[in-house]
């Protein structure tokens, strides 16, 4: 009973954040529409959508930047409302767009600043400046910064108050291969060391290699969400199939399949299971064109991504 209090409890697992059917519209266009999400406590939750998929507004719709129009948000199992807000976001971090922080001021200066506002002990800021590995650098001016260390800073402040909660909006933004490499494994510890994260990012290659469960949405909705396993198994690779006369193959196949021809290897795009593409092979046999080779073309997230949101860029 306390845990299904403390994280929230749907379906036996244990939750950081729930929301139901959520929806944000402004006058007559819809930008999030009947958002159901699952972001299962201690993970890297990877958000992910085209440009203008409703990324950004459901996750200030999350901090209570934005007010839904409709649908419920609930944290750790509690609804955000007006009396529950300041307790909750008191749980919750974050870094939305811009890292925040005072050029002028050295970055040591910055976290003091944080310290005095959320009341927080020097304990508390220390721990959260060695989590981003920070320690340092902090007695520079944060006009100095490169743009990884300015990340950085923006994450330890939204640490210091010790959340179970992170929501990161493109933390990667700008970041050289060095500064994303770190970003990934500062995500990984703090999953590790209990905090739930959410982050969205238009690097797949890096949401693939960090994120243990996914969410994409399309056009303010949701169209898939759950492991990197469960999608590549809901999202069958393309079939192809090396032959003896790939033109008279693609030709036969293009109306039932949708074969392509690539070169000199005939492509059918989400071909169901293995049953059909024994079928298609009988078929090309049957017609007397020799099959040298059947493979399923290697998946990776970028080719899902593109495939389920029919082609739609990040």
């Amino acid at each position: 009973m306390i845990l299904a209090v403390v994280f929230g409890i749907v379906d036996g697992m244990s939750y950081a954040v729930t929301t139901e059917n959520l929806t944000k519209r402004y006058g007559k266009r819809t930008v999030v529409e009947n958002l159901d999400l699952r972001i299962p406590q201690g993970t890297v939750y990877g958000f992910l959508g085209p440009n203008g998929a409703g990324k950004s507004t459901t996750m200030k719709m999350l901090l209570s930047l934005i007010q839904p129009t409709s649908g419920e948000v609930r944290i750790m199992g509690q609804p955000m409302t007006r009396s529950t807000r300041r307790q909750l976001l008191g749980s919750i971090g974050s870094l939305i767009e811009s890292p925040p922080g005072y050029a002028h001021l050295t970055g040591a200066e910055n976290m003091r600043l944080v310290q005095r506002l959320l009341d927080l002990n020097a304990q508390q800021i220390d721990h959260a400046v060695q989590a981003v590995r920070l320690q340092d650098q902090m007695g520079k001016k944060v006009r100095e910064y490169s743009l990884g260390m300015k990340q950085r800073l923006g994450i330890a402040m939204a640490l210091a108050r010790q959340p179970k909660l992170l929501i990161l909006d493109e933390p990667t933004n700008g970041l050289d291969p060095a500064g994303i490499e770190e970003m990934r494994g500062l995500l990984r510890r703090l999953a590790t060391g209990g905090v739930t994260v959410m982050v969205s990012s238009h690097l797949l290659g890096e949401i693939d290699k960090t994120a243990t469960v996914l969410g994409i949405v399309s056009q303010g909705r949701m169209i898939f969400q759950g492991t990197r396993q469960e999608l590549f198994s809901a999202a069958m690779p393309d079939l192809l199939i090396d032959c003896s006369d790939p033109q008279r193959a693609q030709g036969m196949l293009a109306r039932a399949y949708g074969a392509q021809l690539e070169n000199s290897t005939v492509r059918i795009p989400g071909l169901e299971d293995d049953r059909a593409a024994a079928s298609v092979v009988t078929g090309l046999v049957s017609e007397a064109i020799g099959v040298h080779g059947v493979r399923r073309d290697e998946q990776t997230l970028e080719s899902v991504f593109m495939r389920l949101t029919a082609g739609g860029q990040l």
